[in-house]
């Protein structure tokens, strides 16, 4: 089935795995929630849209074929992966420290002032996103059957509609007094979390440098 000269069957699968990549578990997924529980709708947005602009240039490498060079590189993913576990790092270690209800909210108005920046820093520095984009588009690069205009278009728009969603979906008041009834320990999870993937993070790219 086509539709303006496109084969649906294809990206529709292409589709389907770009969402489920997105929602497993990874740094990007951990600080939308949290900000968005923790600063409110506008925040999250923000966030969202620091994470397309990261998604847009991870997706171009991907199309253009860069990153799967980049994939290959050993010494450049071990930079990357340096980097961003420093940065999930210094982030847990500000959400561990965490002191209860006061704290996430005045926690939460100075995230939603920098979200844009937080979730543009924590894409662009996750090489697993350059990977995992590099071998999800290859096959569909290498037999021509969707065009790299169409599935950098997918990455960005799909990517920065299902964060929106998520964030929406993360207003419901249930789940915002949930938050903020036991924020610091809350928080202190998802400190957790980001140093757990920057263990996982450092791991991965010692293993690969050896």
């Amino acid at each position: 089935m086509q539709l303006l000269g496109i084969d649906l069957g294809p990206w529709l699968g292409f589709v389907g795995v770009m969402a489920l990549g997105q929602f497993s578990p990874g740094p990007d997924l951990v600080l939308i929630t949290r900000t968005s529980l923790s600063a409110g709708a506008a925040a999250g947005c923000r966030m969202a849209a620091g994470i397309a602009v990261g998604l847009a240039l991870h997706a171009a490498l991907a199309v253009g074929g860069v990153a799967l060079v980049l994939a290959e590189s050993a010494w450049a993913s071990r930079v990357m992966a340096f980097l961003a576990a420093g940065y999930l790092l210094l982030l847990g270690w500000r959400l561990l420290k965490s002191q209860g209800v006061e704290a996430a909210q005045a926690g939460g108005a100075a995230a939603g002032s920098s979200a844009f920046r937080q979730g543009l820093t924590c894409n662009l520095l996750n090489p697993k996103v350059a990977i995992f984009l590099a071998a999800v588009t290859a096959p569909f690069l290498s037999t021509k059957s969707l065009p790299p205009q169409l599935l950098w278009a997918t990455i960005v728009i799909e990517g920065f509609l299902l964060w929106l969603a998520w964030v929406f979906a993360l207003q419901a008041r249930p789940l915002r007094e949930a938050y903020f009834r036991r924020a610091k320990w809350i928080d202190r999870t998802f400190g957790i979390a980001l140093w757990i993937l920057a263990v996982t993070l450092l791991g991965s790219a010692m293993g690969k440098g050896g």
